[in-house]
């Protein structure tokens, strides 16, 4: 296990070194790296926690590092669906609103922890994640944290930056 953590140490400060331009658009500070094991679990590490990073020897060779989302990459017009076969649209604007076209309803959205939090006015809650190539949407009740049981989890695409929802 010893082992593992140093690959994931040097996998971490490759990342800081070789892709500043990565986390550039975040001003919020809420960028974080996720760390894939060889046997497969991963670890999620805030870079608001990160002071710096110290390598004790030379990066793995076929280390592959990949960026997550940016708070940039969320906004526009997401198609999602609704849980039961049918969909509708989340409109996640700069200025933090967010419109749902699922009975016209207005919100507020956050990025945090590489993913978008929504909360509605009508006091149901969605996030929208990246999982693996993918991204999609969960919706949690009312007053339900976002790291709670979803009620539903549907798929979802930017129909802005990714219209043919291809990676």
């Amino acid at each position: 296990m010893r082992r593992f953590a140093k690959v994931a140490v040097a996998a971490v400060a490759v990342l800081l070194v070789a892709l500043p331009g990565a986390f550039a658009g975040q001003t919020d500070g809420s960028g974080s790296v996720v760390i894939v094991f060889k046997d497969g679990h991963r670890q999620t590490v805030s870079l608001n926690d990160v002071a710096r990073i110290e390598l004790s020897g030379p990066v793995p060779a076929g280390m592959v590092i990949f960026p997550g989302p940016s708070r940039a990459h969320f906004l526009g017009k997401w198609e999602v669906g609704e849980g039961n076969g049918e969909t509708f649209t989340i409109t996640l604007r700069d200025d933090g609103t967010a419109t749902r076209s699922l009975r016209d309803t207005h919100g507020r959205w956050q990025y945090v922890n590489g993913e978008a939090q929504i909360r509605w006015d009508d006091g149901s809650n969605d996030c929208i994640r990246k999982v693996g190539a993918w991204y999609k949407k969960y919706w949690y009740d009312t007053d339900e944290a976002f790291s709670g049981t979803p009620r539903n989890v549907t798929n979802a695409r930017n129909l802005s930056q990714n219209p043919k929802g291809v990676d």
